[in-house]
């Protein structure tokens, strides 16, 4: 009996997720249709007013639509619909994609010329905003924000992850309201937050701007983000973890700490990370709280403390060129912070959860 084999080298191997497909023909077919078109989006740049790199980019979309459909009709395809909605969940995404990248690029491209070794260890005690970019900094900006920051985190975060705890888990007579309250301050406007805080803290209480009243704004606009994300986290949470706890003994307090939290511990940093990144770069409430200061200040109580935010607004407050400058480099290392905090964050939320 003879038995004839194929060499391993000459098979075609699918794509176990496409057995059906040909990759080079795929392969042919997707490099006719882009090139097509280009064709199109070259004509219709040309022809009509669209301009810069968002006019190419919408010339591209609709002469890659255009392409799709006559391809479909002429190949008389079934899976039309399918490639329509396959290319609209691309474009969307690359539709939120670019502006994000343009924002970013803008940020470093402005900014970087403001940056100098002095820049991240001096402050502006001596110097002015529209004075050469090689004087002053921003490091009483940055310990600024860093404090205010932090002590808003160490306020609302654990606020709001108790009251996702008592919505989800105790689930209470006032979980409703609870869910109420944190909805309806999710909109309320940073400028009445800060007219608040500074209405019921400033007036009455310190007599003056200071970092703590600029924390306690900064955390009612931060508070209804950790608490809405930490609700939607644990409701993750499959309920059959909670009745195998139960049914060893465990009670609703020992349950919730040690099992349902520590299953959601990368979650509940995630909603932490939101939550500063929503009041990272508020500027209104830090105006009527704790303002601007020109020196290193690390006192909470006493007198003002400068922020990123505030740093920026002077600066631009001031026109000029070197000072807007000056904003477009506070405004990098403000971007700047947030990311180096949210991949820490989440690099320490992995290695917690791989060492569990």
């Amino acid at each position: 009996m003879t038995v004839f084999t194929t060499p391993t080298s000459e098979l075609v191997i699918p794509d176990p997720r496409t057995p059906w497909r040909n990759p080079r023909k795929a392969l042919v077919s997707n490099a006719t249709t882009a090139g097509f078109s280009v064709v199109i989006a070259i004509l219709l740049y040309t022809l009509t007013g669209l301009d810069g790199l968002l006019g190419w980019y919408a010339s591209f979309i609709l002469g890659l639509l255009v392409v799709v459909a006559v391809q479909s009709v002429l190949q008389k395809s079934k899976h039309f619909t399918d490639r329509i909605a396959s290319i609209m969940v691309t474009v969307g995404f690359a539709s939120v994609l670019i502006p994000w990248i343009s924002l970013i690029t803008t940020v470093i491209q402005r900014g970087r010329h403001a940056i100098y070794v002095g820049f991240f260890t001096h402050d502006m005690l001596v110097n002015s905003m529209d004075e050469p970019l090689n004087m002053g900094g921003i490091s009483h900006a940055i310990v600024g924000t860093l404090i205010i920051v932090g002590i808003s985190t160490l306020i609302a975060a654990p606020l709001g992850i108790i009251a996702a705890i008592y919505i989800v888990e105790i689930n209470g007579k006032a979980a409703r309201t609870v869910r109420f309250l944190t909805q309806a301050m999710s909109g309320v406007p940073s400028i009445v937050a800060g007219l608040f805080i500074y209405s019921t803290v400033v007036i009455t209480i310190t007599h003056k701007n200071n970092a703590l009243a600029g924390a306690l704004a900064l955390s009612v606009l931060m508070l209804p983000t950790v608490a809405r994300t930490s609700e939607e986290v644990l409701k993750v949470v499959p309920r059959d973890i909670r009745d195998s706890s139960y049914a060893l003994g465990a009670t609703q307090l020992r349950t919730t700490f040690k099992v349902v939290l520590p299953t959601v511990r990368s979650g509940l940093i995630t909603a932490t990370i939101l939550g500063i990144a929503r009041v990272a770069g508020e500027t209104a409430p830090l105006l009527l709280t704790s303002q601007y200061f020109v020196k290193m200040n690390t006192s909470i109580f006493t007198s003002p403390m400068a922020s990123l935010p505030t740093y920026v607004f002077g600066a631009l407050r001031t026109g000029t060129e070197l000072s807007l400058a000056r904003a477009w480099g506070g405004s990098f290392v403000l971007i700047s912070i947030v990311v180096l905090l949210s991949v820490t964050a989440r690099l320490l939320s992995g290695r917690s959860t791989g060492r569990k």
